[in-house]
């Protein structure tokens, strides 16, 4: 696999600009083309279906949506033309998950905002991460709402555990593996035994025959939960990319994180690229 065909998602949210940069610095890097996505809700409803919204207050409504919308344009006409990357602004309109889903499903990569302390917006923008990850069949990558991300993917962290879904994000990512510096595919032995076990071994001999400079570590972690771990890992090491499989399941359409993707999805320090 390699990136070739991009996609941001595009709002008025303060950390959409270093978002932007991060997507336009990959396409560069990657030689892809970069589309900006901005998802332009439909006008509120009342709570009450048989309650006519007053004309004058529904095109209030679709002026400043139209607004917000030419906000994020200029936006990414100013960043992009920075640059040399191809790209292309596309505004729908429409539920966020839904259209954004639609359109990850042909990028190769779609890189997408933290939901966490959004103050007033909606359940579905917050849950986009978790529903992109785990219901686009495509990587993406995630951006912490907090912290500075000038250089993505020059140390990486590789979050094994041999199951489909790490497989998966290992071989989503290696367009991003082989450019890394250093990628350290780190196995987690819960039962801290007295011998540790190297269960990345292979997987890194697998990287290193793709060209990537890997080396395999392994932790103990008997007492402290796996997400824990990872971020201490990253702190401890420099690490400015995490690779990991998101585990989740669908139940009475609710979906059900696994503790580590959780775990990231709340708290991450650095970017996050999450395949399922």
């Amino acid at each position: 696999m390699s990136l070739k065909d991009l996609l941001v998602i595009a709002d008025n949210d303060p950390t959409y600009a270093a978002r932007l940069d991060i997507a336009l610095a990959l396409a560069d890097q990657h030689g892809a083309h970069l589309t900006g996505l901005h998802v332009m809700p439909s006008p509120l409803t009342p709570l009450y279906g048989d309650m006519p919204i007053p004309e004058a207050v529904e095109k209030m409504q679709r002026l400043e949506l139209e607004d917000a919308a030419r906000r994020a344009a200029a936006v990414f006409a100013e960043r992009a033309g920075r640059t040399t990357v191809s790209t292309e602004w596309r505004i729908v309109e429409g539920e966020i998950v839904r259209a954004a889903s639609e359109h990850a499903r042909y990028a190769d990569l779609t890189v997408l905002p933290q939901g966490i302390d959004l103050g007033f917006a909606s359940a579905d923008l917050t849950s986009l991460p978790e529903a992109l990850a785990l219901g686009v069949g495509r990587p993406v990558l995630i951006i912490p709402r907090y912290g500075s991300f000038p250089k993505v993917g020059r140390r990486v962290l590789v979050a094994w555990n041999g199951n489909r879904e790490a497989t998966r994000a290992v071989h989503d990512a290696l367009p991003l593996l082989r450019r890394a510096e250093q990628v350290t595919v780190l196995s987690i032995d819960p039962a801290g035994d007295a011998e540790p076990r190297m269960p990345g071994a292979d997987v890194s001999l697998h990287l290193a025959r793709h060209g990537v400079t890997v080396q395999a570590a392994t932790i103990t972690g008997a007492d402290v939960a796996v997400g824990d771990l990872l971020l201490s890992y990253v702190a401890d090491h420099d690490i400015d990319l995490i690779v990991m499989g998101s585990y989740g399941h669908t139940r009475l359409r609710e979906v059900v994180l696994g503790g580590a993707t959780r775990t990231l999805l709340r708290h991450m320090t650095v970017p996050v690229l999450m395949s399922h």
